[in-house]
């Protein structure tokens, strides 16, 4: 049998708080939507006129965050739903979907200026300076309204963070269609854009690639950030009274913020099953982080099926009875 045991304590911080981090993320995702979808439109036009590749790249990086950030904000939305039978543990990870989902679009992006920087610095395109710094100089006061309003929120929240990555590529795009704007001004020298325009992608790339690292590592079900499996299952066995051996541990993250863990305690012939239950949670809990764990008690004992082979032993697991699920 299992338990899945809570401290109710912590049960209920998690129900209280979190949802309104959520709400408040969501509205600073909302925010930062209406601001990029609205400059985008301004980008376009300002990128084909002026014959900017720099302005064509941040215009179409600004599309993808529109998606991006409306992807991330129907993630919020699902997260709230409660967990129903087909989503025993609700709809949480919607959340590390969609920043997975905007970590591949901005590779995606990446690619695509890339190759077109190459085309442009291959074959030079004229550029119309002026219409371009002013275009420019817009989106990346849009640009920093939105990080900023992104920024200020759970720095924690890998869908969060992956808008706000989205939101910050942009941002560089924009100081360097700025840059490159006034180096064609000041000099007439166009390949200023599509150089910069690449230095925009490695910069992109730079910080895409580790939340696409984590969200994946999520998704596989790894294990959290900082937890040693191997080092969990010694410190329960050697720090909780009655504890023999401990194995079958796995850990892994509903979302960066819930991690969940499963083990196996082998405990003393005598010993109180409830009260070793309590004290392995209370470890997981105080040293490990753990607030959501389903442990198994067993206890070796003489197998009373006749014919039994020497030495042959039968589990006997025990359940808790403060047992709650989310």
């Amino acid at each position: 049998m299992h338990d899945h045991h809570h401290d109710h304590h912590h049960h209920h911080h998690h129900d209280a708080l979190e949802p309104a981090a959520d709400a408040g993320n969501a509205r600073r995702v909302t925010i930062a939507l209406v601001l990029t979808a609205s400059f985008m439109v301004a980008e376009v036009v300002g990128g084909i006129v002026s014959g900017s590749l720099a302005l064509l790249a941040d215009a179409g990086h600004m599309l993808t965050d529109a998606a991006s950030l409306a992807l991330a904000l129907v993630a919020f939305r699902l997260a709230r739903r409660p967990a129903d039978a087909a989503r025993s543990y609700g709809w949480h990870r919607t959340q590390v979907l969609a920043a997975f989902v905007n970590a591949l679009s901005l590779l995606v992006i990446v690619g695509w200026i890339t190759v077109e920087a190459v085309l442009r610095l291959l074959e030079p395109q004229p550029v119309l300076g002026g219409t371009m710094l002013a275009v420019a100089v817009g989106g990346l006061v849009v640009n920093i309204a939105a990080f900023a309003v992104l920024h200020g929120g759970d720095r924690t929240n890998v869908n969060l963070r992956g808008a706000a990555l989205h939101v910050l590529g942009d941002l560089l795009g924009s100081v360097a269609a700025v840059a490159a704007a006034v180096v064609i001004l000041w000099t007439g020298w166009t390949p200023i854009d599509p150089i910069l325009s690449l230095a925009v992608a490695l910069l992109i790339l730079r910080t895409t690639l580790p939340l696409l690292k984590r969200t994946g590592h999520i998704l596989l079900e790894g294990s959290p950030e900082g937890l040693d499996v191997g080092r969990l299952g010694d410190h329960i066995a050697r720090t909780v009274d009655g504890v023999e051996e401990v194995h079958h541990v796995h850990a892994w993250m509903l979302t960066p913020e819930r991690n969940l863990v499963t083990l196996h305690a082998r405990v003393r012939p005598g010993s109180d099953d409830g009260l070793v239950l309590r004290r392995i949670h209370e470890e997981l809990r105080s040293r490990f982080g753990v607030g959501h764990a389903t442990v198994q008690i067993e206890r070796d004992e003489p197998c009373p099926a006749p014919g039994c082979p020497p030495g042959r032993v039968a589990a006997a697991a025990t359940t808790s009875p403060h047992s709650c699920t989310h």
